[in-house]
């Protein structure tokens, strides 16, 4: 099973803030959204960072006074981890896991074309594990 199931499924949108916006418009966007991690792009849209409502909080736990004023370039992931259309899901969880991260932003091509979370990683592996469960119920019911 691949990536490019869950974003068939979830469709490409991906929801992306600008590298000067505020962490005020950040949380207002991740809020607005009902998500937990939002793609920061520079001016030409290409992928500078990644932010999430932990990095938030951390900050917030670390220096409160000015936090929402300041650009989410200063807290933004600047190495973002990424995975392929073509990836297994597999890997996704993988890289998800080894990174201690819960979002990963999908590439092709040098395009940003959707994101994965650990959610629907999860959601998808329980779904093949239903339908393989139920193929050999149907299998042994079938008394072959």
């Amino acid at each position: 099973m691949f990536i490019e199931a869950i974003i068939a499924d979830k469709g490409r949108d991906v929801v992306t803030i600008g590298i000067d916006a505020s962490v005020a418009d950040l949380v207002a966007t991740l809020a607005e959204h009902n998500i937990g991690a939002v793609i920061v792009c520079d001016d030409a849209g290409k992928p500078k960072g990644i932010v999430s409502e932990r990095d938030v909080v951390r900050q917030l736990a670390r220096s409160a006074a000015d936090l929402m004023d300041r650009p989410v370039s200063t807290i933004m992931t600047r190495n973002v981890q990424s995975c392929a259309l073509t990836d297994t899901i597999d890997a996704a969880m993988g890289i998800m896991t080894r990174g201690r991260f819960r979002h990963l932003p999908v590439m092709d091509g040098g395009e940003l074309v959707g994101i994965v979370s650990i959610g629907d990683v999860v959601k998808r592996k329980i779904a093949v594990a239903e339908e393989e469960a139920g193929a050999l119920r149907d299998y042994i019911s079938a008394g072959v």
